[in-house]
């Protein structure tokens, strides 16, 4: 019988799922601040519909599901849908004001097209270069 070498190899650095702008952080922090109770978190997904095929959703995270990502960053705890990952990778999700709206915006490398009113948009999964 021989005697199998354990070899020790150096893991690529996974990217980064989701980020925060500071602005977003800050206005998450406030609405889970401000819930009728104690929240695990925001969790963000997508969903089929819109007319450019996808929307971006946001809700309240009462817990952690067993397959959601986990993502803390400036404070804030996001959790991500299992079957958002591959769309989600390397987004970035801020929050603008102007003087008629306020709303969360997603910078996502994977979106390649959006309605005319901006609520749905065209997603593609993330390729990860091997």
């Amino acid at each position: 019988m021989t005697e199998l070498a354990s070899t020790t190899r150096t893991r690529r650095p996974r990217p980064k799922l989701i980020s925060l702008t500071d602005r977003a952080a800050d206005r998450v922090r406030s609405i889970l601040e401000k819930g009728d109770k104690a929240y695990a978190g925001l969790r963000v997904g997508v969903k089929n519909g819109g007319c450019a095929g996808s929307e971006y959703i946001f809700e309240y995270a009462e817990a952690v599901n067993p397959l959601d990502e986990v993502v803390d960053d400036k404070g804030v705890r996001i959790l991500v849908d299992p079957k958002a990952v591959l769309f989600l990778i390397g987004t970035e999700i801020d929050y603008e004001t102007s003087r008629l709206s306020a709303k969360f915006t997603f910078n996502n490398p994977n979106q390649t097209d959006a309605c005319g009113c901006g609520e749905s948009v065209t997603l593609l999964p993330a390729v990860l270069e091997g």
